[in-house]
């Protein structure tokens, strides 16, 4: 077998086991730091809290699949950040989504609101609720 696919071979089966998610969620290069799905760092938490205090849960719902909004888990997939910064702070008015560009804390927040819905869209924070890693 050769160098490269057994090092594909490695690669599948950790991202089967759920290790792979684990490695990333380490990676300098993404938003937020996560381990065992839902301790997650002080500025992702901040995300958290924003999301809480915006109450985004009533149209989007708690564990962001969707209600009358979009599941966020499949829109963060695609949406760029530049996309979310315009989405939440002008809002989608033809699609029922109110501007949240007055609001201090979800502006203040912007980067750590996007950290937050980013991990659970990329499958690093595996539920809703989150708890500060300690």
């Amino acid at each position: 077998m050769s160098r490269v696919k057994s090092v594909v071979l490695a690669v599948a089966a950790l991202a089967v086991s759920g290790v792979v998610v684990t490695a990333q969620a380490q990676d300098k290069k993404l938003p937020y730091k996560v381990v065992d799905g839902y301790k997650v760092d002080a500025e992702t938490m901040k995300g958290f809290r924003t999301w809480r205090a915006a109450a985004c849960d009533r149209c989007h719902g708690a564990n962001q699949e969707g209600l009358v909004g979009p599941s966020l888990i499949a829109s963060m997939k695609t949406l760029s950040k530049e996309d979310f910064v315009k989405t939440v702070r002008d809002g989608r008015l033809d699609k029922g989504m109110q501007s949240f560009g007055t609001s201090k804390q979800v502006m203040d927040n912007m980067d750590q609101l996007y950290a937050y819905l980013k991990g659970r869209s990329d499958g690093a924070i595996t539920r809703a609720k989150v708890e500060e890693l300690q």
